[in-house]
C-alpha cells in the first residue's frame, strides 16, 4: 500500500456498496469458475470496463471468500460391510463439511482404507467432535487426520 499505511477492512452490507464493486466480484467469479476464459469476456458479461476491473479486483471480495475454512484430510480404516461408507458420508454431511474428494482402496482382509478431503468453512461442529463421531460409527476401525 502507498505510504506504508496499515490496511483496514470493513464489513458492509452489499446493498450499501457502489454497483461497480458488485460487478467486479461478478467478473472475478466468472473467471474463477471458468465460465469466462478472459478478463475481456468477464467484464463484458458483468457490464464494466477492464480498467474498473483492474482498479478494484484486489480490493473487493465477498465475505464468504474471506472466511474460507481449511481443507482437512481424514484417513479411515473401514470394515468391508454394506452401509459403512454411507454412514461415514452421512456424518460428514451432518457436520456441514463440504466433501471435495473420496478415495477408497479395494478391500483386503475385510477392511478398506478411505481418504476423504473436505472443506470446513461451513462446519457446524469442531474437528474433534467430527472425529469422535466418525470413530464411534459402526464399522469404522480407525480414524486419523492426515492434513489440515
Amino acid at each position: 500500500m502507498a505510504n506504508n499505511k496499515k490496511v483496514k477492512y470493513y464489513l458492509v452490507e452489499s446493498s450499501m456498496l457502489p454497483e461497480i464493486f458488485i460487478k467486479v466480484t461478478e467478473a472475478r467469479a466468472l473467471l474463477e469458475t471458468g465460465e469466462c476464459q478472459t478478463v475481456a469476456e468477464a467484464v463484458a458479461r458483468a457490464g464494466i470496463s477492464r480498467s474498473a476491473f483492474y482498479k478494484y479486483k484486489d480490493s473487493i471480495a465477498p465475505f464468504t471468500d474471506m472466511k474460507h475454512g481449511q481443507i482437512i484430510t481424514f484417513q479411515m480404516l473401514l470394515r468391508d460391510k454394506m452401509g459403512v461408507l454411507s454412514t461415514v458420508l452421512n456424518i460428514f454431511s451432518g457436520s456441514g463439511a463440504n466433501i471435495l474428494t473420496i478415495n477408497q482402496s479395494i478391500p483386503i482382509n475385510s477392511t478398506a482404507s478411505v481418504t476423504i478431503s473436505a472443506e470446513t468453512a461451513d462446519m457446524e461442529m469442531g474437528l474433534e467432535e467430527l472425529k469422535e463421531r466418525l470413530e464411534s460409527a459402526d464399522g469404522v476401525i480407525k480414524t486419523e487426520i492426515l492434513a489440515g
